[in-house]
């Protein structure tokens, strides 16, 4: 006798998108999904609705390349900010730093490091965006702010060979960040006293 599918077919769906998530395994999914299938109907639309709203109206910012609703960002566009560019990783990264109340100059995102083990080279990267920029801004300092783990070292040590025959003072947050960490789980206070100790390249 033929047995029929364990999970309703649309449930399996949705536990497969879910999968498909940074850090979600196929149990974490499953829970995910039956957790949207016990909630109310107009819960269930708020989310595929913020899903939605993201994909529709969040851009890349021409300058730095963080995500925001306008370009260019709030940040770019404040005349306020500091003549120098902190460069992160990833848009988390920027949300991280602002939380400190430490920085106020501008950031430049690369979304993600420089890792040959993965098949990413500096060209998928936006590292040319900031060498032009840089070029064209002549910023007062370039903060490379990313990653304590080998790709992250890479692509610091990549930036500096190449912004430095600019003549652009390169640093480099102090030693207190967990080797290996990411920006976006550190606290306030050790990205704090991170960008306060920075050290020149």
């Amino acid at each position: 006798m033929q047995r029929g599918p364990v999970t309703a077919r649309p449930v399996a769906r949705l536990i497969e998108e879910f999968a498909k998530l940074p850090g979600i395994g196929p149990k974490t999914a499953s829970r995910l999904a039956f957790h949207v299938l016990r909630t109310s109907r107009d819960d269930a639309v708020g989310l595929a609705e913020a899903i939605l709203e993201v994909k529709e109206k969040v851009v890349l910012c021409s300058v730095c390349f963080n995500t925001t609703e306008q370009n260019p960002c709030a940040i770019c566009a404040d005349p306020g900010r500091e003549h120098r560019i902190c460069v992160v990783e990833e848009p988390l990264d920027v949300v991280a730093i602002e939380r400190t109340g430490e920085y106020r100059g501008k950031y430049h995102v690369l979304h993600g490091a420089i890792s040959p083990v993965e098949g990413i080279g500096p060209e998928k990267l936006k590292i040319q965006e900031l060498v032009a920029r840089t070029r064209e801004d002549a910023p007062d300092e370039v903060i490379v702010f990313t990653n304590l783990d080998l790709p992250g070292e890479a692509t610091a040590t990549y930036l500096h060979r190449l912004l430095t025959p600019l003549g652009i003072k390169v640093t480099r947050p102090a030693s207190g960040l967990p080797v290996g960490g990411d920006l976006e789980y550190a606290d306030e206070m050790t990205l704090g006293r991170a960008l306060s100790g920075r050290r020149v390249l």
